[in-house]
Formats: C-alpha cells, sequence, structure tokens
C-alpha cells in the first residue's frame, strides 16, 4: 500500500509540475493572411458561392469581427503597418514602390523595411519566441535589409517579390535568403491571348510545382518541428487569392458546371483562363483548405489551448485579371475595391481562434485595424506595448472590458490620385483625388446608417468636417520620398 502511495504522490508531482509548465508558457501564434480576399468572400462574412467550411467552423467556434481594417488599400504598405503597428501617416512604406521587372533576371521587390526598424517579428523573438514567415513577403530582397531574416524572423520560405507572386507557377521561391529552384519553366503571366485560342493557349499557363502547396508543406514542417517547450509565431501570409488566376485544374473542377462562364482571354492583365469564375472560387476554397490543414496540425499537436489563430486579408477584393467581384458579391455590398480608401478597399474580414479562450460565435463589432496586433502580441508575450498607433484587443478576444479603444482611424494612400480617410467613431471622412484637385473636399458619411457610403453629409455636418480636418493634420507625417507627398506637399507640383 505505501508503494502504490507513493507512486500516486510522484505521478500528482510530475503532474501538477507539468500543467504549472503549460500554464506559464507563453501562447503560441498562428497569423493568416489571405491577399485580396474580400470582406464578403467567406461564407461567414455571407457569401453565398463560393465554399470555405474551415474558416466558417473557424469563426463559429471563436470570433468574428465586423469592423476591422487594413492599413491600406495594397500589398506593400498594409503589409508594413502589420508588422510595425503604424497607420499610414506615420509608415515608412505607404504605397507598393516596384523595383525591378518580372522576368527573373530583373528581380528587384520592393522598397525594403530598414534594417532598425522595430517590428512584432523581433519583440516576439525577443520574448523567445521561434519565428516563421511562409508565404509572400514584398517587403525587400535577401540582398537588402528588408530580408526577413534580418526583421526578426528565424526561418523563412517563399515569394520575396510581389511581382513574383502574379505567378502561382514559379521558376524559384526563397528560402532563408537562398534562391529554391522549383519544377516549372519561366513564362510571363501579363500576355494576352486571342479570341480563337486553343487549348495550348490557355496551358501555357501551369505548369508542375503549384507554389501555395510548396509553401504550406514549409509551414506544416515548421509547426511540426518547433520543440513542444518553446512558444512560437507563424505569419503565413498567402498569396491566395491575388490574380492570376491559377489552381489545378483538379479543383477547379469542382465549380466547373456551378457558373455559367466565359473565357478571360487576360486583356486586363494576368493568365488567361477559360473558366474564370471556377477558378477564382477554387483559389479561395484552397486557400479555405490550408487554413483547416493548419488547425489540424495544432490539434494534433496538442495546442490548442495554448494557441491563438488569427485570419485576415491584406486589402479588398481585386478589380483585375478577370475576377468577377460584383458576381461574387466580394465586398458584401461596401463601396469600392482593392486601391480605394473607402469600406470596401480596406473593411477586412477578421477571425480569431482560441480554444478554451475565446468564447465560441462570438462577434466583435470592436473598431480595430492590422496596427493593432503589434501591441495585441507584446500583451500575450509579456512584453512592451510599444506600437505608436496601435491598442492591444487581447482584452476583446477574452471578453473582458475593453478599456482602451482608438479615438480616430486614419488611412492615406499616395497612388491611384492621392486619397485619405478618417473615422471618428460612426463618422467616416474620404478625401479623393488630391494629386489632381488641391482644393478637394472631404466626403462625408455615417457608417451605422450608411454602410455602403452612399449619401454624402458634409454639408449637413461642418462640425464634424472641421474635426476631420483638425486629426488629419495630427495623422499626417511627411513622407520619406516625393512619390508619396501629396498632402501639403513641400514643391510645386508640374
Amino acid at each position: 500500500m505505501r508503494t502504490i502511495a507513493f507512486f500516486f504522490l510522484v505521478m500528482c508531482f510530475f503532474s501538477c509540475v507539468k500543467t504549472e509548465k503549460n500554464r506559464k508558457q507563453k501562447p503560441n501564434i498562428i497569423y493568416i493572411l489571405a491577399d485580396d480576399l474580400g470582406y464578403g468572400e467567406l461564407g461567414a462574412y455571407g457569401q453565398e458561392k463560393i465554399r470555405t467550411p474551415n474558416l466558417d467552423r473557424l469563426s463559429n467556434q471563436g470570433m468574428r469581427f465586423t469592423q476591422h481594417y487594413t492599413g491600406a488599400p495594397v500589398c506593400a504598405p498594409s503589409r508594413y503597418m502589420f508588422l510595425t503597428g503604424n497607420h499610414a501617416g506615420h509608415a515608412y512604406i505607404r504605397g507598393n514602390y516596384e523595383l525591378g521587372q518580372f522576368s527573373d533576371e530583373m528581380e528587384g521587390g520592393q522598397m525594403p523595411i530598414p534594417e532598425s526598424t522595430p517590428t512584432l517579428a523581433k519583440m516576439l523573438k525577443k520574448a523567445g519566441y521561434q519565428t516563421a514567415m511562409v508565404g509572400k513577403w514584398g517587403l525587400g530582397m535577401n540582398t537588402t535589409t528588408g530580408s526577413p531574416l534580418l526583421q526578426g524572423f528565424d526561418y523563412y520560405y517563399g515569394y520575396l517579390d510581389q511581382k513574383q507572386a502574379h505567378n502561382y507557377y514559379p521558376t524559384h521561391l526563397w528560402e532563408n535568403d537562398e534562391k529554391v529552384p522549383l519544377n516549372n519553366d519561366y513564362f510571363l503571366v501579363h500576355k494576352p491571348i486571342q479570341s480563337k485560342s486553343s487549348q495550348e493557349d490557355f496551358d501555357q499557363f501551369k505548369g508542375k510545382d503549384y507554389a501555395p502547396d510548396r509553401m504550406l508543406e514549409k509551414a506544416v514542417h515548421f509547426l511540426n518541428t518547433t520543440a513542444a517547450d518553446t512558444p512560437f509565431f507563424l505569419y503565413y501570409p498567402s498569396p491566395i487569392p491575388h490574380v492570376s488566376l491559377q489552381v489545378p485544374d483538379s479543383l477547379v473542377d469542382q465549380y466547373r458546371d456551378e457558373f455559367k462562364e466565359n473565357a478571360y482571354l487576360g486583356d486586363k492583365g494576368y493568365t488567361a483562363h477559360q473558366y474564370p469564375k471556377a477558378a477564382y472560387a477554387a483559389m479561395i476554397t484552397h486557400l479555405d483548405s490550408e487554413v483547416g490543414k493548419i488547425w489540424e496540425v495544432v490539434k494534433a499537436r496538442g495546442q490548442e489551448e495554448n494557441t491563438l489563430i488569427l485570419f485576415s486579408s491584406d486589402n479588398g477584393p481585386t478589380f483585375a485579371g478577370g475576377v468577377d467581384a460584383e458576381f461574387f458579391n466580394s465586398a458584401a455590398g461596401l463601396r469600392g475595391l482593392k486601391m480605394d480608401v473607402y469600406e470596401g478597399g480596406i473593411r477586412i474580414p477578421f477571425i480569431a481562434y482560441w480554444k478554451g479562450k475565446i468564447k465560441p460565435g462570438s462577434i466583435s463589432n470592436l473598431i480595430s485595424g492590422h496596427w493593432d496586433m503589434y501591441n495585441t502580441f507584446a500583451e500575450l508575450a509579456g512584453q512592451q506595448q510599444t506600437a505608436p498607433d496601435g491598442i492591444s484587443i487581447l482584452p476583446e478576444l477574452l471578453g473582458k472590458p475593453q478599456n482602451k479603444t482608438h479615438p480616430y482611424l486614419y488611412f492615406e494612400y499616395p497612388e491611384k490620385r492621392g486619397q485619405v480617410a478618417l473615422r471618428i467613431e460612426d463618422w467616416k471622412g474620404v478625401k479623393i483625388d488630391m494629386k489632381t484637385n488641391v482644393d478637394a473636399k472631404w466626403e462625408l458619411y455615417n457608417l451605422e446608417t450608411d454602410p455602403n457610403e452612399e449619401f454624402n453629409l458634409a454639408l449637413e455636418h461642418p462640425e464634424v468636417v472641421a474635426k476631420m480636418d483638425s486629426l488629419h493634420k495630427i495623422a499626417h507625417r511627411h513622407p520619406h520620398i516625393r512619390e508619396w507627398e501629396f498632402i501639403d506637399p513641400k514643391f510645386k507640383k508640374n
């Protein structure tokens, strides 16, 4: 009896030690970022034509945000703002500043992040996290200060150059600053075909190694090989569903008979496709399956109760390359698309799941955005919340009082003729065409009663417009390059 009692005493001791160890371990973080996925393109957000069962289930078992925003309506600046916690008025990168060309030998990437930039990956690494970026980067090439290895990531794999990411069958990807060849021949995706086209004309845009599949393999490997007692951060910026319309035929077949189709011949850029609607739907369903596979790995390793899984998009849905945003109601009725600071260009899906911590089926109307992730992750990791424009939304996620909220949100986009937007509670101000119209006036919308921004109330509420003007002056700082200066420029416009 004494032997048995001693055995149970020892087992109880080790069980308590293990429980205490698990309790003290910092939570793992997985942040999955879709590319050009619209607010209305998931079933959880009202989509009726595209199947997204895994993300719908993630939403049903977690929290769905209804007023979450990207920092900018295009790729590179939105990713920069996510990583740094800056809004567009303070950001070093404010547009897609392209370097190089599309060909392999002219690959040049985008404007690189300065090496000294504080990023959430650096902050988490300092806190003891194993960090990885798998997917599309777009913030500098391997030979620049923008390499992910210099921005806080222990490991990376994927596209460095956004232009290369226009092709889902590239000749190579990048792994820890080294070029990794794929079993694909080079071809230019921006090549229209003739109206009387053969099967071979469409097949020229297909390859053998589908880049998203290779990237998912690397992400799964990272999750499976990270030590169980080491917290990890996986940043997974998938290139899907950014055009080109490229997805294996076996996946297109599941939608082939569901839509009335006209072939897309590449006249609006990117690859031609015989079944553009089916291809686009299949790409989003494939993205959904990636989320499901990542989630399954977390379950299989017994890490669900200590892993926060987040899913979002970098900006609103595209208008290019054979994509029919109106057919799919991609922006859920919101005004604008990618490259617009109207709601359709900047309001994005955001789903959070953490078993046992986040209430299943909960819906958050908190006004939040990409730049809040830095401080949220900092609070999770026990680090200082130093991002200048963000707040921690951890209380909201855990169902606690969210005492700190945004007094306003600010958006600034120097491309497409210069645009700004500012949100104060339910009021949304917008200025467009500022590069061509020095006297551009504020448009004013009440998002509570007019979420689609149809009724301009600027004349009826001059006091709100005056407040927009005042906050605009506070939020904007002059950028470091002339191309992005369209607000109070210090030079004469041509």
